[in-house]
């Protein structure tokens, strides 16, 4: 059984490029264009992983990110910050909301290919 992850930005274009990426990769990938909606797929998602964008509108990724973290089910599931952001501050603010990690966009899909080996 593959494993899901969940992944949240407002950004189409890094949609695609997530899903094509992880799902070349075996994974199950369930989107959210925001943190709203990433907030209203986790129950059925059920991720083992989550990849969230930072800014986006209705509800960005620190809001979204504890909004996980209040949910007891979802309290231990690794959440990756994918921001194009890099600031100490920022990663230290997601950090404190829940975060488990911080890729800077561009991402290497070489990252994910080597996971697989």
């Amino acid at each position: 059984m593959s494993k899901t992850i969940l992944t949240v930005d407002d950004s189409r274009m890094m949609r695609e490029m997530l899903l094509m990426v992880l799902k070349g990769a075996g994974f199950n990938v369930i989107q959210a264009e925001d943190g709203q909606a990433g907030l209203e797929a986790l129950p059925e998602a059920n991720p083992h992983v989550i990849i969230t964008d930072i800014n986006m509108p209705r509800l960005d990724g620190y809001g979204f990110i504890e909004g996980v973290r209040r949910d007891e089910r979802f309290r231990a599931t690794p959440i990756i910050v994918l921001s194009t952001e890099s600031s100490p501050e920022k990663k230290g603010r997601a950090r404190t909301a829940g975060a488990t990690g911080w890729i800077v966009k561009p991402f290497n899909e070489i990252l994910v290919a080597r996971r697989r080996s």
